[in-house]
């Protein structure tokens, strides 16, 4: 690779094989982190991340040529996008192609929660029915959410709970002007009125354990918690205690602290729903995600402007080291 006189993009993470293949692969070289040399760092154009694999400062300070980083999701906690930003390397993300696809999965992850599907599932396989009924659950009916981080996602979250007859109220950094539910003006406040609590805020130092032990108290005894954004935006330790203590009713995680790694404490219990962080797992929105990720690095390469540049790195960023 290092006698290609192409730009190079270096890929990082789990790779899509089929889209990279069809689309990167005819027009730029292709690196992988083994491959980066000497030689080689400093052909590298853009870098496309695919997963949560860090890109660090390390990383992008040791390639000269870096103009973008193109990253896959809509959280980029994984960038070290303040020093992107102070060296003119544009950061691009892919929102908008799955909040239908997350939207749908916090609803059934709260259904599922209230509901006690996945225990359902389990007391009929396991010959339960034949000794009587499955015991009765919560209702969604009478109830009112909160949702925490009302962006793209938040307002899809939003709509289909509204459709479901459930009031809404939120909390984010600012009230959005477009969006007529009750604000509050921290996650306490929400939660003390709520006795649903919906997270999609984005992750990173400034949302660490947004969701605390004061917070899970608000929420109260019949409240349900459903996360599916960042495994560090809730105190997983309090979230545990709050369960053993019945502090709340149960949560539904889409999300953990140290994925792929649950504490057995969670595992353990039977008031919890629990996957394995597929939000946006389906076939058509993965593709749809991937396609982005590499539209972005074909555009800023081809002299264009990126198509889904973070705030933070808005286009066009400053000249590298100006």
């Amino acid at each position: 690779m290092s006698d290609d006189a192409r730009p190079a993009v270096l890929l990082v993470g789990p790779v899509m094989q089929e889209i990279v293949a069809e689309t990167l692969a005819p027009r730029f070289a292709l690196l992988t982190r083994d491959a980066l040399t000497p030689q080689t760092a400093p052909t590298v154009a853009a870098i496309a991340g695919f997963g949560q694999v860090p890109i660090d400062a390390d990383l992008m300070a040791s390639l000269p040529a870096l103009r973008v980083v193109s990253s896959f999701g809509v959280g980029y906690d994984a960038v070290d996008v303040a020093f992107a930003a102070a060296h003119g390397i544009v950061v691009t993300n892919t929102p908008d192609v799955l909040n239908d696809e997350v939207a749908d999965l916090a609803i059934g992850l709260l259904l599922a929660t209230l509901r006690r599907i996945p225990q359902a599932d389990r007391f009929l396989r396991a010959g339960g029915w034949l000794g009587g009924p499955f015991p009765l659950t919560a209702t969604l009916r009478g109830r009112r959410a909160g949702i925490l981080g009302m962006g793209r996602i938040g307002k899809a979250i939003a709509r289909r709970l509204e459709a479901f007859g459930v009031p809404v109220a939120y909390h984010s950094r600012r009230p959005q002007p477009d969006v007529a539910n009750a604000y509050y003006p921290d996650p306490v406040a929400l939660a003390q009125a709520v006795d649903i609590l919906m997270v999609i805020v984005p992750g990173g130092p400034a949302t660490r354990h947004l969701v605390n032990a004061q917070v899970l108290a608000a929420l109260g005894k019949t409240g349900v918690l459903v996360n599916v954004a960042r495994g560090s935006v809730v105190d997983e330790t309090a979230l545990i205690a709050a369960l053993e203590a019945g502090t709340i009713l149960g949560a539904g995680l889409d999300v953990f602290e140290a994925e792929p790694q649950v504490p057995a404490a969670l595992t353990a219990r039977d008031d919890v729903v629990l996957l394995p962080h597929v939000g946006s797992a389906t076939h058509h929105t993965r593709n749809a995600m991937g396609r982005l990720v590499v539209d972005n690095v074909v555009a800023v390469l081809d002299g264009g402007a990126p198509l889904t540049p973070v705030p933070e790195t808005p286009w066009p960023v400053p000249a590298r080291g100006s």
